[in-house]
């Protein structure tokens, strides 16, 4: 199991950090600008595999409502965003979903389905809008969308695979929620 989680760890650090890479910049447009984008900002990485950690942690049918209901709502919260209608207090929003997911995965909150799906989206519609409203200018926006769309699912995958690698160890799962918690908390205080 080790040898999966470093295989899939390696996997998301190659995967976050090849947009540095770019040979030619400025042809992100489309599919790759939207595939890459969550992989960019820290607060959208760690809220997207923190909400496959706590569906792990959840068990049984929350392991794909969760994540669904987070993609759903995202997806229309990111079309909101890509109309021009603003939001406020998206940034913050982020920040606090991160801090908040970080402390339902360290004390292993266990609540209904219908409202973790619940509390998921309500984090989503932030990350969702900001996804939407930084669309580059050139993309086409669904063919942006199914970008982040699918690397959002991706992420959710690689953090239910994590809560599952860490699902016996359970000061592990805690560690790493308090890790998520005290990222979410230093992301508000910079804001």
């Amino acid at each position: 199991m080790r040898t999966n989680l470093t295989r899939w760890s390696l996997t998301l650090m190659v995967m976050a950090f090849s947009r540095m890479a770019q040979a030619h910049p400025g042809h992100g447009g489309g599919y790759l600008a939207g595939f890459t984008h969550p992989f960019t900002g820290l607060d959208h990485l760690l809220a997207m595999l923190a909400v496959g950690v706590w569906a792990a942690q959840l068990g049984g049918r929350a392991k794909w409502l969760v994540p669904a209901s987070f993609i759903a709502c995202m997806a229309v919260a990111a079309s909101v965003g890509m109309s021009g209608i603003a939001l406020p207090m998206v940034e913050s929003g982020i920040a606090t979903s991160v801090l908040l997911l970080g402390l339902l995965i360290a004390f292993s909150v266990k609540v209904p389905v219908a409202l973790s799906a619940s509390i998921v989206g309500l984090f989503a519609v932030f990350h969702g809008y900001a996804h939407g409203a930084e669309i580059p200018q050139l993309s086409t926006p669904w063919i942006y969308g199914i970008g982040f769309v699918l690397s959002t699912a991706a992420l959710h995958g690689m953090g239910l695979l994590l809560g599952q690698g860490l699902h016996k160890q359970a000061i592990g799962l805690r560690a790493l929620g308090a890790i998520i918690a005290a990222s979410g908390a230093w992301m508000m205080m910079a804001i």
